[in-house]
């Protein structure tokens, strides 16, 4: 007979798996992105949603930090798959098809983004001027 101990353990370790698969498909759909972005055939709107999205997503520093409980984790948990999913809903069906299959054989790395860095520093910054003039 298997003690809750045991359920529990096996429930983690299925969770771990699942957020494992989620975390390689968000990678995954994050280089396909970046590779549309610089496919001709993808349209301007298209363009600038991917390079927010995938700008922010490899970004060092987050819109709001993880360190904040609860709160800190929702721009990775809504900001992030909503801006994959607009940015998949504006792509050409071929176009992203393509880039999936060249994603799908091809080993990718993906870079850091220090311009997004810096984007997301002067928010924080301007944020925090406006705040201390309210003062």
């Amino acid at each position: 007979m298997r003690s809750s101990g045991d359920d529990v353990s096996t429930n983690a370790s299925v969770n771990l798996d699942t957020l494992k698969g989620w975390a390689a498909a968000l990678k995954q759909n994050i280089f396909t992105l970046y590779l549309t972005s610089k496919d001709p055939r993808t349209p301007l709107l298209a363009k600038f949603i991917v390079v927010l999205t995938v700008g922010y997503a490899l970004s060092p520093i987050d819109l709001i930090p993880d360190f904040i409980p609860i709160v800190g984790y929702l721009d990775d948990l809504l900001l992030l798959p909503a801006g994959i999913w607009l940015a998949i809903r504006l792509i050409p069906d071929l176009v992203w098809q393509e880039c999936k299959a060249r994603t799908e054989s091809e080993a990718f790395t993906l870079p850091q983004s220090r311009g997004a860095a810096v984007v997301v520093l002067l928010l924080w910054s301007v944020l925090c001027l406006w705040v201390l003039s309210l003062a």
